[in-house]
């Protein structure tokens, strides 16, 4: 049975211009005049029974007669002023009560217009619900993922489709204080809820914190403060050794390009590297690997092995005819030793170099996936499916380069599984524009981590692997990661070159729609996509946890009289450069 069982005395009134896509109702009623808000969606009677044809509201102009009469004197022109009440409405699709079995159905095409005197009726209340869970193609007794209610009818449920919107990739934009945080975590908290959850929340400031339950875990990046403590995987504490590091991450790190030795230098690091890994396998009797291995393989080796290695050969003297000479690397790995020395040293890599033995064992990467990767099902409590890694500890010159690390192992796992058994992940990003940048400013890590990042937006879908993207400057994000986003949550936005970039993401016939990004309240957002195929003004609902993002009331906090007593503790943690 169809869902749009209007009489015509319900009509808000009829067709009496037709165009390609665009159609001009009169309205001789003007209390249901008043009624109609631009933006609002409608529903038009078709040529063909059993169809629907969906528009939303464009431009509303009252008659000439009353027109005049609010104008100020002298002003109202006759000449361009309407005879008549009229709305003119955008068509967007086509609403099917029955093709076949399935009842119900949406098509973003225009088959066919209305004709003349066609009956315009309002889409509210419960049509409105019943119309935005076919759009979602929401079964009555299925998962939902629900944001919040439509700001023009807050009786209607938003929803959206859960697959769609993880598997065409998506992004949440808006400015500080609009309600991205708020939003991630509403989205966040139904995906926890699901029984086999799998997604990683990378979060650079530690915002998601106060996010709990059972289907949420929390992982941090190892800190200074983590070294000498002994904390593992069980603690939640992630090392990432360096022989994760894939062949141009390491040379990056420990290559100085502009070094006239670089190309020699990076030669004997990918020489002296892929040696230390097969003396590894070969040692562990790992054949099977050994027979097929690449420098980027994540196997383990001695990095102290790999040093020494470098050593001899920058001060290797060799046999000449006339006796000892220099060898033909002496005195050029130098500088490559000593960044090399320096990295290895730095306390703020203790996550790359310090993980203890147990990182360094042929079985470690397994443990790390698992936890990393692998669903609520597959975790040992069967707990903990969506993982919220806090990046807060890791230093800003190396960011993207472990944010991107992270993201290649997720991608690669998913690569290197069997067909019949990968299980989906999504990947939330939230301050993109930090690690997948529009330009790289020439920065090595940000070429690297652009390059994965585009990778994962390209081919992602096919792999399982979804991205959500969440910036406040959406002008400063990767522009392909962005065109493969194909839906859109966007918050309030007051930056015009911010605004231009989602004026492009939306189609053509909705640019319009773009007007009201920088007039949006705190936790309103337009929302368009394959999730939801329409566009949508909605207010998202609160989440149970309320993220550590809130905009921070100064002259409230001025007015307490109270002392803090903070500093002592700030100072320590900043000379031990860790909050824990």
């Amino acid at each position: 049975m169809g869902i749009f069982n209007y009489q015509d005395t319900d009509a808000l009134g009829t067709v009496i211009a037709v165009d390609t896509a665009t159609v001009v109702v009169r309205v001789a009623d003007v209390e249901k005049l008043r009624r109609m808000q631009v933006n609002r969606l409608v529903v038009l009677q078709s040529s063909r029974p059993g169809e629907h044809l969906i528009g939303v509201i464009q431009k509303i102009v009252r008659s000439m007669k009353e027109a005049k009469a609010i104008a100020e004197t002298g002003e109202a022109d006759a000449d361009v002023l309407p005879q008549e009440n009229v709305v003119r409405v955008a068509l967007i699709g086509t609403h099917i009560d029955r093709k076949g079995t399935e009842e119900n159905l949406f098509r973003r095409t225009l088959e066919t217009v209305p004709e003349i005197d066609a009956n315009c009726f309002a889409i509210e209340g419960e049509s409105l619900t019943a119309f935005m869970g076919v759009i979602a193609r929401v079964a009555s007794d299925g998962q939902k993922l629900t944001l919040g209610s439509y700001t023009l009818d807050e009786n209607a449920t938003a929803y959206l489709n859960g697959n769609k919107f993880f598997q065409r990739h998506a992004i949440v934009v808006g400015s500080t204080g609009s309600g991205k945080s708020w939003t991630t975590a509403r989205i966040l908290e139904q995906v926890a809820s699901l029984a086999n959850a799998n997604a990683l929340v990378f979060d650079l400031h530690g915002e998601y914190t106060p996010l709990v339950g059972d289907g949420i875990r929390h992982l941090r990046i190892a800190g200074p403060g983590d070294l000498e403590k002994g904390t593992n995987l069980k603690d939640g504490v992630i090392y990432l050794p360096f022989w994760l590091l894939g062949y141009e991450a390491m040379i990056s790190m420990f290559v100085d390009r502009s070094d006239q030795n670089a190309p020699n230098q990076a030669m004997l690091m990918s020489r002296t590297v892929t040696d230390a890994k097969q003396t590894f396998l070969t040692k562990g009797n790992h054949q099977d690997v050994l027979d097929n291995f690449t420098i980027d393989s994540p196997v383990p080796f001695d990095i102290d092995g790999v040093v020494a290695e470098l050593n001899r050969l920058n001060t290797e003297m060799v046999q000449g005819s006339r006796g000892e000479k220099q060898g033909p690397y002496f005195d050029k790995l130098s500088r490559m030793i000593a960044r090399f020395e320096n990295k290895r040293t730095d306390r703020r890599l203790g996550f790359l170099f310090r993980g203890g033995d147990d990182t360094n064992k042929f079985e470690w990467l397994e443990t790390l996936c698992s936890t990393l990767v692998g669903g609520t099902q597959d975790q040992p409590d069967k707990k903990g499916g969506v993982k919220i890694i806090d990046f807060s500890e890791v230093p800003s010159d190396v960011l993207p380069l472990i944010v991107s690390l992270v993201a290649r192992l997720a991608f690669s796992l998913q690569q290197w599984t069997v067909l019949g058994k990968r299980h989906p992940v999504a990947l939330f990003c939230d301050e993109a524009h930090l690690y997948i940048p529009e330009r790289s400013q020439g920065d090595v890590g940000n070429e690297i981590s652009i390059s994965i990042f585009e990778r994962i937006a390209k081919e992602g879908r096919k792999y399982g692997v979804g991205l959500v993207v969440i910036s406040q400057r959406p002008s400063e994000v990767n522009r392909t990661v962005l065109s493969q986003c194909n839906n859109l949550i966007a918050m309030r936005l007051t930056n015009a070159e911010d605004q231009g970039v989602v004026r492009r993401l939306l189609p053509d016939n909705l640019g319009g729609f773009s007007d009201l990004l920088p007039i949006l309240d705190t936790g309103e957002a337009l929302v368009v996509g394959d999730a939801s195929l329409l566009p949508s003004r909605i207010r998202i609902a609160e989440p149970t946890a309320y993220p550590n993002s809130g905009t921070v009331d100064f002259w409230d906090e001025w007015s307490k009289n109270n002392p803090i007593d903070a500093i002592k503790a700030a100072v320590s943690g900043w000379r031990k450069q860790t909050q824990h």
